[in-house]
């Protein structure tokens, strides 16, 4: 069996980890002395109402190379595919790298990389659950060879994944070290709301927007509509950290009018991907065609 597992980053709806057959490793979201799973036994909004109380961000922390350990020796005959958040933010791709070695399974574990974040992982997943399908269909198969034939294919189309999002406040970016005091006093000041992208496996501020919230989200998601049309036609995600419904209809109805798309599929962000760029976070994000 190819087993397709992916840490809680990945931001998937469990109607979607059902859907693919998707294993999740949880993070760790850490609230002062209390220690959570994310998608497990705690949610974004129970996170903003701690770190606003506190005035401070919640801690978060990769799963120890014990407990994936545990994972993969369940079912140590199997060939598995494990996706993480950038290596260059967590120590989750070289925890699982670790986990491998130690129980002699590096010949059956694919760890990668995905450098990426939230639902620009998540991209990469099903890309790699929908060819692994097609794969197993045809009956008789060597799965080592299929296994090593779909992370070979996802690697290859990591570099085409488009992700970007544009943020309500600077706050959450302060309060986990990301921005200055003095830019996020300014920035909220003046309703600045950066669009920031990630680039070979690192977040970078690219422009930022000025006025509310709607205006501010459909001004981001219009700026990209040439990109769209070059893009992957199968999916598009709009993934939020907690967003009006009329804005996240606003976004989708654009996107359906473009009709680049054979899907639209819309994810709210886990409490990780949430502890670090606060509520009203909105992204856009797909697969550039070659």
């Amino acid at each position: 069996m190819i087993r397709i597992l992916a840490d809680s980053t990945c931001d998937l709806t469990a109607d979607l980890v059902e859907k693919y057959k998707i294993e999740i490793i949880p993070l760790f979201v850490r609230l002062g002395d209390e220690e959570y799973l994310d998608g497990v036994n705690i949610t974004p909004d129970e996170l903003y109402k701690w770190s606003d109380e506190h005035e401070s961000t919640p801690k978060t922390a990769a799963p120890g190379v014990d407990a994936i350990m545990d994972i993969l020796s369940a079912n140590r005959e199997d060939e598995y595919i494990i996706f993480t958040i950038s290596a260059s933010m967590s120590a989750c791709f070289n925890n699982c790298r670790l986990a491998a070695e130690e129980l002699g399974m590096e010949d059956r574990v694919r760890v990668i990389d995905s450098e990426n974040l939230s639902t620009g992982i998540g991209l990469l997943i099903i890309e790699a659950a929908v060819r692994r399908n097609e794969m197993c269909s045809k009956g008789d198969i060597d799965e080592k060879q299929a296994a090593d034939d779909v992370a070979e294919y996802v690697l290859n189309l990591r570099s085409r994944v488009r992700a970007s999002f544009v943020v309500d406040t600077l706050t959450y970016l302060y309060r986990g070290g990301r921005c200055s005091g003095l830019a996020a006093l300014f920035g909220n000041a003046l309703k600045l709301h950066p669009r920031i992208a990630v680039v070979d496996g690192a977040m970078r501020p690219e422009q930022k927007y000025r006025g509310r919230p709607s205006k501010v989200i459909m001004d981001y998601a219009k700026d990209m509509e040439q990109a769209y049309l070059k893009a992957k036609p199968d999916r598009v995600f709009i993934t939020h950290s907690g967003c009006d419904e009329n804005i996240l209809m606003s976004v989708r109805q654009y996107l359906e009018g473009l009709g680049c798309f054979d899907e639209i599929l819309e994810t709210r962000a886990g409490s990780v991907i949430s502890s670090h760029c606060g509520p009203g976070t909105l992204g856009v994000l797909f697969i550039a065609r070659q």
